[in-house]
């Protein structure tokens, strides 16, 4: 770099490892923007819930024990949504996976540095998300995943009042359907 600095990351990376590190270290797993919009119009619908309840496995981000269902507000890099590749095939006794990773998204890049860690991170990260549906379809739960490309970029606000009708009807009248992406 011309500060004298060496960078370890992408050639086209303009971040040093530190900057990198500091910025990866500040995103949050729960209370996003997003998610908290989502549950501000949930609640203007007149839903009420819990949020991140710890005894729930995967602490879900949004529980409704009335209605014996969570959502989860899922990040499309993190959750690798719309990575199609060999090491992406994860298989479930109670979930196929393509139904939760069925969709192609605009929003997930596979990482170029260090491609090795990430292909075994977004499989770990998969391996636990269905691990966690299963184990929440086995107590009883219905299962919602809402996607962060479909309440993400213009006319923000519609789409997400959109989702939370979507996620209403399912509450109240999806009981026969035990798993939702949204």
């Amino acid at each position: 770099m011309a500060d004298g600095t060496e960078n370890k990351g992408a050639p086209f990376d303009t971040l040093t490892p530190e900057q990198r590190h500091k910025n990866m270290a500040a995103i949050r797993s729960s209370g996003g923007k997003l998610e908290v919009a989502l549950r501000s119009q949930l609640f203007r619908f007149g839903f009420r819930f819990r949020k991140n309840d710890k005894r729930l496995c995967g602490s879900p981000d949004i529980v409704f024990p009335h209605y014996k269902a969570v959502v989860f507000v899922n990040g499309c890099f993190w959750h690798a949504h719309g990575w199609k590749s060999e090491a992406s095939l994860i298989q479930s006794s109670l979930l196929e996976e393509p139904v939760l990773y069925s969709v192609s998204c605009c929003k997930f890049r596979m990482p170029t540095t260090n491609p090795e860690f990430w292909q075994k991170k977004f499989t770990r990260n998969r391996e636990r998300d269905i691990r966690d549906v299963e184990k929440l379809f086995e107590d009883g739960w219905r299962v919602g995943v809402v996607w962060e490309c479909s309440i993400t970029g213009r006319r923000r606000a519609e789409k997400i009042r959109t989702v939370a009708e979507k996620i209403a009807l399912w509450l109240e009248e999806g009981y026969a359907e035990p798993f939702r992406e949204f």
